[in-house]
């Protein structure tokens, strides 16, 4: 094999690695602090360590892994310092995006986002919390799209990676009454869109990503703080 087509192997291959151990620390298939071997992940994956270890730092940009030096690579987990952080830049981003959709009038994704709460509701109704969790991460994602602004898409993007927000909004959602408030908030951000009321879908967006915040950190056990992680000022829901 040529020097060229190694690497274009190599290439491939670390794609692959990255984009499965992505896709376990997002879903939540590896735990929080899980710790990652790069000789297992080589033998399961049927590849040299160079690939793995080059695609253990690339999760590390994304903040998905901690490489300590000497030590081992783990699966991040977050404070609730860097939790809060992540969720107000979610708040800028999707309150961003509900006022550009509510500019765009009668796109393809506002028949989505009704479909979507038409299942949600049933799925609430139901108490079928799996069910509405999916739906949930849905109507976020549809929100982004409907923005039609690929740069705000890549930052969303990059953002719930870091969030591994499927972990997290289960936590989220175990509060009482919140999938049904959820799901109210929902209904209100999109009737505002239907209105082309931009401002005001901006603001009722922002509130309910806050919302999300406060009862994602309710659930979270105290124990789970990092004790190197500084305290914020402020409340979290301020």
């Amino acid at each position: 094999m040529n020097r060229d087509a190694g690497e274009v192997k190599n290439g491939s291959m670390q794609a692959r690695v990255i984009a499965e151990m992505r896709r376990r620390i997002i879903d939540g298939d590896v735990a929080p602090g899980a710790s990652l071997s790069e000789t297992v992940l080589a033998d399961e994956f049927g590849v040299s360590r160079t690939p793995v270890r080059e695609a253990l730092k690339q999760l590390q940009t994304e903040g998905l892994v901690e490489i300590r030096p000497r030590v081992g690579t783990f699966v991040t987990t977050p404070s609730r310092r860097e939790i809060t952080e992540l969720f107000e830049m979610k708040e800028l981003i999707e309150g961003a995006a509900a006022r550009l959709l509510a500019q765009r009038g009668r796109v393809p994704e506002i028949d989505s986002l009704e479909r979507n709460l038409r299942e949600a509701d049933a799925a609430v109704e139901q108490d079928d919390r799996e069910r509405y969790a999916a739906l949930v991460q849905e109507f976020h994602d549809l929100l982004i799209a409907g923005s039609d602004n690929s740069k705000l898409q890549a930052h969303y993007r990059i953002l719930m990676n870091q969030l591994a927000y499927s972990r997290l909004v289960n936590t989220s959602l175990s509060q009482p009454g919140r999938a049904s408030q959820s799901d109210r908030e929902h209904h209100l951000v999109l009737e505002l869109i239907l209105e082309k009321d931009g401002d005001s879908a901006e603001r009722v967006m922002r509130e309910h990503v806050r919302a999300s915040r406060r009862a994602l950190l309710a659930g979270l056990p105290v124990e789970g703080r990092r004790a190197s992680a500084k305290p914020k000022p402020g409340p979290a829901g301020s």
